[in-house]
């Protein structure tokens, strides 16, 4: 696995930008970028399982490992789901079994640095480093709208 890294720093305190990374109504919107009508169904604890999945019911089943308010979500990846099934025993699920996903947020003189790294399948680093930072300019612009 190849592992990614990914920062910017927003001028908006850590507690906006934790609600648009995990809130409802603005997850689908920076997410949007990786898939039209991306969504997640969890409930973001520490513990709980997480569907993260596009417009038509495929994605990554997933559980939260760490959810330290304001300051880390970390995601840790099991396999993939497709339409109600979710695998994680074949070989192309176990690829990415174990793989994290971390978003720490870090206060900066009433800004945000947001940093996330994770693991990745080596066959979807390119096309993350294509969205990521579209997602994260979309992030920072949706935290910074009514600061």
């Amino acid at each position: 696995m190849d592992k990614l890294k990914f920062s910017t720093v927003i001028n908006a305190p850590c507690e906006k930008v934790w609600d648009v990374l995990w809130g409802a109504a603005t997850y689908p919107l920076w997410t949007a970028p990786f898939a039209e009508g991306s969504r997640v169904e969890t409930d973001w604890q520490a513990g709980s399982k997480a569907l993260f999945l596009d417009g038509q019911g495929r994605g990554m089943v997933s559980r939260i490992a760490e959810n330290r308010l304001y300051e880390l979500m970390s995601i840790q990846h099991l396999g993939e789901y497709n339409n109600g099934v979710e695998d994680t025993t074949s070989a192309r699920a176990l690829q990415w079994a174990g793989a994290f996903e971390n978003y720490t947020l870090s206060p900066a003189g009433g800004q945000t640095h947001l940093v996330v790294e994770m693991d990745v399948v080596k066959e979807f680093a390119a096309y993350l480093n294509g969205k990521f930072p579209i997602a994260l300019a979309k992030v920072k612009e949706l935290a910074e709208i009514a600061r």
